[in-house]
C-alpha cells in the first residue's frame, strides 16, 4: 500500500468543474483514474472509465457532487461512486486522493 500517495497533478491542472484522467502506467491500476474537480473545488477520484458503456468519466460533466457520463448521461456521486441513474447499473469505483500544497496525490485502490 501507498502510504504517501502518488503525485499525479497540480491543482491548477484540473480545471473546476471538470476532469483529467491519469494513465494506468502512472498508478499500477488496471484502469485509467479519472481526477474530477468539483464546481466547489474540491478533487474527486474514480475509475476512468463508466461501468455501462467504454467511455471516459474524465471527459463528463462534473457539477454538484456528481459526474454525468458523457456518452449516455449516467450519473456517478464523486464521493462515492454510487450510480444516481440508469442506464448505468454499476457502481464507479472510488478512490482516495489528497490535495496538499497545491499538489494532487492519488492513493490507487484506497477507499477515500
Amino acid at each position: 500500500m501507498i502510504s504517501t500517495g502518488i503525485r499525479v497533478a497540480a491543482l491548477d491542472d484540473i480545471p473546476v468543474g471538470e476532469g483529467i484522467a491519469v494513465d494506468p502506467s502512472v498508478t499500477g491500476a488496471a484502469d485509467a483514474i479519472a481526477l474530477l474537480r468539483d464546481d466547489d473545488g474540491v478533487v474527486y477520484a474514480l475509475d476512468d472509465t463508466c461501468p455501462h458503456e467504454v467511455a471516459s468519466l474524465a471527459e463528463g460533466w462534473v457539477e454538484g457532487g456528481y459526474v454525468e457520463c458523457p456518452m449516455h448521461a449516467s450519473k456517478f456521486c464523486l464521493r462515492t461512486g454510487a450510480v444516481q441513474c440508469l442506464p448505468a447499473t454499476s457502481d464507479a469505483r472510488p478512490h482516495r486522493v489528497e490535495v496538499r500544497d497545491g499538489e494532487v496525490f492519488l492513493y490507487p485502490g484506497q477507499t477515500p
